[in-house]
């Protein structure tokens, strides 16, 4: 199969759980599960996955790459992750989703610093077309607040945007050395320890006992899904593409979630979201198409 191919269906298939992930991790938080708490139980899961499944990989990790591995764990896993469910408790979801949106642009401007990744046009275009297709998809229809009330939940997300985006920049050097597995089992070890502090008081306070079988399969998912399979796609992509074009698959969330909405009868179909689908389309066509190059090697 296509390389560049096979790096967009696993940056699909990473964009699908976490479409649906809004629907069915909201079943379990907070009722059956601390947020914190949570999050220790997906770093102990995906772990445990990592790590068997890294048994059928024969590959020896260099020891200078562990600190960038830790380094990455504390972006990737620790702050991303905290941050994010921290900051829901201080401010609005509709807020949090519009932030979550300067992620690509956050890398695009990272990955130009730290691993001199060109900014073109078409990049910059397709960023913007697809900030564009997500915001009508988020706001139109809906109220969105930023005050004093919300600022520090407001402030914590933007931390989790932005230290997601320093992460995708980080691995994507050692993608190139290594399997998806040998890094993302390393990053979850690491990150396992960071957010242990954070996570052991609501993981003890966990009723397994109360949980009815939906919720059972939601956590299931979400461990599996959101915390494996979701995680591996990500690194996996990228081996092949940059860490812009991995990003710019974030706008497909907001559309991911609508359809699984309206698949289950809890939205419908109007022009706005037919737009914002073929804005947010366009946009990640645009990021992810190879520039030309000239005959003089520069990029248009």
């Amino acid at each position: 199969m296509n390389k560049q191919l096979l790096a967009h269906l696993a940056l699909l298939g990473a964009n699908l759980i976490y479409g649906a992930n809004y629907s069915i991790a909201k079943e379990v938080m907070p009722d059956y599960i601390q947020p914190f708490g949570f999050i220790l139980l997906r770093c102990l899961g995906a772990v445990s996955l990592f790590w068997i499944a890294g048994l059928f990989v024969k590959e020896k990790l260099d020891k200078k790459d562990l600190p960038k591995l830790a380094v990455a764990a504390l972006f990737g896993i620790a702050i991303n992750q905290l941050m994010f469910f921290k900051g829901l408790n201080y401010t609005h979801p509709i807020n949090a989703a519009v932030i979550m949106t300067s992620t690509p642009i956050l890398v695009l401007i990272v990955a130009s610093i730290m691993i001199k990744e060109r900014i073109t046009k078409t990049k910059t275009l397709g960023i913007f077309l697809g900030l564009v297709g997500t915001l009508l998809i988020l706001l139109v229809g809906k109220k969105l607040s930023f005050s004093s009330n919300t600022f520090i939940g407001d402030l914590m997300v933007w931390v989790n945007a932005s230290s997601y985006g320093v992460y995708l920049v980080l691995i994507s050097p050692l993608m190139k050395r290594y399997h998806p597995i040998t890094v993302v089992k390393w990053i979850f070890l690491f990150g396992l320890f960071l957010v242990l502090p954070f996570g052991y008081s609501e993981f003890t306070q966990i009723e397994w006992q109360s949980f009815p079988p939906h919720i059972v399969w939601a956590v299931v998912f979400v461990v599996v899904g959101l915390s494996f399979f979701a995680y591996l796609f990500n690194t996996l992509a990228l081996r092949y593409v940059s860490p812009s074009v991995v990003s710019t698959y974030i706008y497909l969330q907001p559309l991911l979630a609508a359809s699984f909405a309206i698949a289950w009868g809890k939205d419908s179909l109007d022009w706005i979201k037919v737009g914002s689908a073929i804005l947010i389309c366009t946009g990640v066509y645009l990021v992810s198409k190879k520039p030309k190059v000239q005959s003089a090697g520069k990029e248009i």
